[in-house]
């Protein structure tokens, strides 16, 4: 453990991790959007994602009565 901190505390180590801080942080833009995205497509992306989240566990739920038949073994 106290090698493990004193790698962790090492000067080498702090400006490595600086330095990876430091190259994360300039992707960050803090200007408005190039490209206004309207009412319709907001509405049609947040469906599509909506969609993608429940139809997998509709599926499921719909076919529960199916997967508890099979799931009985033999006595």
């Amino acid at each position: 453990m106290a090698a493990l901190l004193r790698v962790a505390t090492h000067p080498l180590a702090l400006g490595r991790a600086k330095g990876i801080l430091q190259e994360q942080r300039s992707g960050i833009y803090s200007k408005p959007p190039k490209h206004k995205i309207g009412a319709g497509q907001s509405f049609f992306i947040m469906s599509v994602f909506a969609v993608a989240m429940l139809l997998p566990a509709g599926w499921i739920m719909h076919h529960l009565p199916e997967y508890r038949k099979k799931s009985r073994p033999p006595h």
